[in-house]
Parts: C-alpha cells; structure tokens; sequence
C-alpha cells in the first residue's frame, strides 16, 4: 500500500501549456513564429498579484519542481523539499511558477516538437537558445498570467543564471533575486566538460546527425556517457568516497573491464535512468546555452557595468564543496553587485555534497531561504 501524500506537499498537480502566436526574435538570428511553454503552478496568485514566484530549472530540469502527478506517483519534483505549505518556499503565502525552459523535453516547444514547416520533429534543427531568450519567454507568460512583477525569481546552477539575467533585463519586474550555486560565466573547464558530454552524444552511430527520430533508435550510449560524465562534476570527491569508497561490487577482482566497483555500478545506473527521461538533442541544445551565457560580455567583460542597473534585492547562496560552480565565482557575483551599491546578502553553506546540495534539503540552507523569504513583503 502506498503511503499517504504527505501534508507539506503542493499536492497532485497538473501541468498547463500556453501557446504563444507571437513571433520570439531569438539570439540566434532564427524568428520562432510560435511556441508552447509548458509549466506548473503551486499556491494562490493573490488580489494585490505581488506574491509569484518564479523557479527558474537547472541544466536537466524541467516544469515539475514539486508535488505529485498521480495517486500512483512516488516521486516528487525535482525541489519538492523546497516547495509547498510551511517550507523554505512556502506556498501558503507564495504563488509559484516553474516553466519547462525553451528548448527543452518537458513539453515546452524543442526539439521534440512538431516543425510546422516540416510536420517532422525539430530534433537537429531546433534553433539555439541562449539564457536571455528564455528570460524573454518567461517574462511573456508572466503577462499572460497577470503577473507585472514578481516577489521573487530564484534557481539554482543554470536556473541562478537565469535569475541574474531577469535582473538585467527586466530590472523593474523583479523585487528579490535569489542566485543559488551558479556562476556569472562558465569556467574553461566546465565548458570543456560540456564538450566532452557532446562529443559522446555524437559520436554514438545511432545519433544519426540529431535525426535518430526518424530512424527509431536512441542514442544512449552516448547519452548514458554524457550523464555519467556530467553527473561525476555534481557531486564532490569527499561524498564519493564516504558513499562509495572503493567497495567492490561483487565479492573480489573479477580482472576484467566489467563492473567491478560500487561507482561504476552506480554511474552506470544514472546514465541508465537519464536515457530514460531525458532526450539527447536537447541536451546538446541546454549544454551550449549553459556555454554561452555571459552577461558582462556586451559590457566589456565588466560584470559590474552589466548589473548597474538591477533594482532587486539579491541573496546570493554558495556551498563550501561545490568545485562545479565554486564559491569563488559566487563571490565574484557578490562583489559586483557591492560595486554597484545593490542590496545584497551572501551564505557559503557548509555541504560535502558538491554541486548537488541546492537540490538537497540541508537545514540550514533551508532556513536561511525561509527567514528571507519571510522578509518579502506581500499584499493580500
């Protein structure tokens, strides 16, 4: 029998989709005549339309950041420890709304979707999408649900990116900006992982140039290699090693290239379930926008000079063993901000669990979200 859905959930949730007729000028040069956002919402939008929230996904997110779809359904969104009644992001006092980013396959136009000039699938010849435009389509189904501003906009890793760059570009629509784990700008070595990850995509023979749709195969070889690569730089040296040691997997040295260590049993277990749920095309798509983001790049490489004009408050969030996005490049979000004079609080959270602890529900991350949460003010 399953247990009960507990009482700090959203609850059963379904997701929506909104249409848009009018045409999105991407960075890329390409015109999307129309598009379909897909996302979900948790809490009251309230009289005075002060208290939304958007939550903005990270790299291999999507729309379904709490709650349950189904009776049936024991697992929860991807930052269910997060949201819902009484916690960090409490929806009794918040409406939230999370989008499945442009490009992805969570139901949002990408990839997947119908071409209509083709009537095939995108796959290869979906358009790149970069950081500011997906700010620019959430912002226009922020209008669309009468949304003129939001309390806050927050994310983590990739979704923190996004949160910086609705502070450039949408200075006035955003009261609170909550930057957590993220970067304002990839590393070399990062992109280089990236690369790496793409390289394993497309080089599986059943890739097929990103038209494998048509060909009724996967590439997941490639795709499982990807995760596996991408899933090592999430977690730190010292959780690997408490979790994982050097256990053997089986009862001694099979001398072999098998399975032979927990690890490898363990990586290959994630690349396994990624496939899964995850499509490749669009991860080639998400990774090369995570690459291209660099909001101080049309400002001379001043990152100050680009967050001159940013009216939100900010708290800006880092964990001590994150080496993806370490807290070092927090900081040099924090000290650009000081250089402008903006409002600002920064935490360096005390976590062995690497990048993926903005994920996690670590007491006093979560406190410190809810206390300043408790800070925003909000009609009724």
């Amino acid at each position: 029998m399953l247990d009960p859905i507990p009482a700090d959930s959203v609850g059963l949730v379904s997701p929506r989709t909104q249409h848009f007729d009018t045409p999105l000028a991407l960075d890329c040069g390409v015109v999307l005549d129309g598009y379909d956002i897909c996302f979900e919402t948790y809490g009251t939008l309230n009289e005075a339309q002060d208290n939304a929230v958007l939550v903005c996904h990270a790299l291999t997110g999507d729309h379904h950041a709490a709650g349950f779809h189904s009776e049936n359904d024991r697992k929860p969104g991807w930052w269910d420890n997060c949201i819902g009644p009484g916690k960090a992001l409490d929806t009794d006092r918040f409406f939230v709304v999370c989008p499945n980013n442009l490009g992805g396959c969570g139901g949002s136009t990408g990839p997947l979707a119908i071409n209509p000039q083709t009537n095939k699938r995108y796959g290869p010849d979906f358009p790149i999408v970069t950081v500011r435009d997906w700010v620019e389509s959430q912002a226009r189904l922020a209008d669309v649900l009468g949304i003129e501003s939001w309390a806050a906009v927050m994310g983590g890793s990739l979704g923190g990116m996004q949160v910086l760059q609705w502070a450039i570009d949408y200075p006035a629509r955003i009261r609170n900006a909550l930057v957590i784990a993220a970067a304002p700008r990839l590393s070399t070595q990062n992109i280089a992982f990236n690369e790496i990850a793409r390289q394993a995509i497309r080089s599986d023979p059943n890739f097929r140039d990103g038209h494998y749709y048509e060909h009724d195969v996967v590439p997941e070889h490639g795709l499982k290699l990807a995760r596996m690569v991408g899933h090592i730089t999430y977690l730190s040296d010292d959780v690997l090693h408490t979790r994982f040691g050097r256990e053997l997997s089986g009862s001694k040295i099979g001398f072999g290239f098998g399975v032979e260590f927990e690890i490898e049993s363990y990586l290959r277990h994630q690349g396994e379930a990624f496939v899964g749920r995850f499509d490749a095309n669009t991860y080639l798509l998400m990774t090369r926008s995570l690459d291209y983001f660099d909001p101080a790049q049309k400002f001379d490489g001043d990152l100050t000079a680009a967050l001159r004009e940013c009216q939100a408050r900010f708290l800006v969030v880092s964990f001590t063993s994150d080496w993806r996005f370490s807290p070092t490049r927090s900081r040099e979000i924090v000290r650009a901000l000081l250089d402008c004079d903006h409002d600002v609080s920064y935490v360096d959270i005390e976590s062995e669990l690497g990048h993926d602890s903005f994920l996690l529900p670590i007491p006093q991350y979560h406190k410190i979200l809810q206390t300043y949460f408790n800070r925003i003010e909000i009609g009724t």
